[in-house]
């Protein structure tokens, strides 16, 4: 009798074990799901089991287990956030690669750069519309006042014909008269031509110096302009590259605005030197037009004072003869 109780008893306490082991295998399921589940480590409160001098308690357990996930289940995140900026291609930062912005963003001497070369071609064009209006009037004035001289027989009656009209012909004329003037009583016609050719001489050069005024200026921008956008380019690629170094990316949507910003250096330079090497040419060769032009009324004027030294040449000896 003493030994089947014994064996009942033995029975009950193996069914007590047993259960404990169920319960404690079913916490161990309940906490590991959610945790695994929702990827995000929580605590889980200590829970009172029975304790067994044989092993870790079933609270220790999960406690143990929910810190070994809470240590593991982070690690994962930054992968997952690589991975979704590089299918979403949004998410990274945008650039708006206007002139405007990138001039805006760029660096101190780029835009200095920049603002110079807009100055540069600013002032290519107010030559060019200038120096087409002072031309095309001074061309059509010295023309016209060719044409009225084309019939006078004398200095006299050649400045009555252009009355008070000033110009370059205007101004041969009247150093004409005034060195017949000052050479009266001479009676050696070479030497009064030869002074009244080297008067004509000096006023041709001041004539051509002034209307070849802002060529000068023109030849230098065409000239330096490229140099001074690629001073600028080399500068912003300089500074792109230090960028790169100190962000430690290669990344194309990183890099492309600050080289971008430095290539509008370029860009800008030649902008501001074609336009001034086309027009600078062009000008050089309406100003030789212009130049033989007034070549052409120093040639009528010292004619005409070659008729009046004869035509008072011919009267004295005449009045001499008599």
């Amino acid at each position: 009798m003493m030994r089947h109780s014994g064996m009942t008893l033995s029975r009950k306490h193996h069914a007590r074990i047993a259960r404990a082991a169920i319960a404690g295998v079913a916490l161990l399921i309940g906490v590991s799901g959610p945790i695994h589940a929702q990827g995000n480590p929580q605590t889980t409160p200590a829970i009172t089991a029975p304790h067994s001098p044989s092993g870790p308690s079933t609270s220790e357990i999960s406690s143990t287990t929910g810190s070994g996930l809470n240590s593991t289940s982070p690690a994962p995140a930054p992968a997952a956030a690589s991975s979704a900026g590089l299918l979403n291609p949004d998410s990274s930062p945008s650039h708006e690669l206007s002139p405007w912005s990138m001039f805006m963003s760029a660096d101190i001497v780029v835009q200095l750069v920049m603002i110079g070369l807009a100055f540069a071609s600013l002032v290519t064009w107010t030559i060019c519309i200038a120096k087409l209006a002072e031309l095309s009037l001074a061309r059509r004035a010295l023309r016209a006042a060719l044409n009225k001289i084309g019939d006078a027989r004398s200095l006299a009656e050649a400045q009555m014909a252009l009355g008070a009209r000033e110009g370059v012909l205007a101004s041969l004329l009247a150093s004409a008269m005034h060195e017949a003037r000052l050479s009266a009583g001479i009676s050696s016609d070479a030497g009064i031509k030869e002074r009244a050719a080297s008067s004509f001489a000096e006023i041709v050069r001041a004539e051509s110096r002034r209307i070849r005024l802002g060529m000068g200026l023109l030849a230098t921008i065409g000239a330096t302009s490229p140099f001074v956008g690629l001073f600028g380019t080399v500068w912003g690629i300089m500074n792109s590259f230090i960028g790169i170094s100190k962000s430690q990316t290669t990344n194309l949507a990183v890099v492309a605005p600050g080289i971008a910003e430095a290539l509008l250096a370029t860009a800008l330079g030649l902008v501001a030197a074609i336009p001034a090497v086309i027009i600078y040419n062009y000008f050089a060769r309406v100003t030789r037009g212009y130049t033989e032009l007034v070549g052409r009324a120093s040639g009528a004027a010292g004619r005409l004072l070659s008729r009046d030294l004869d035509r008072t040449h011919g009267s004295l000896t005449s009045r001499a003869a008599e």
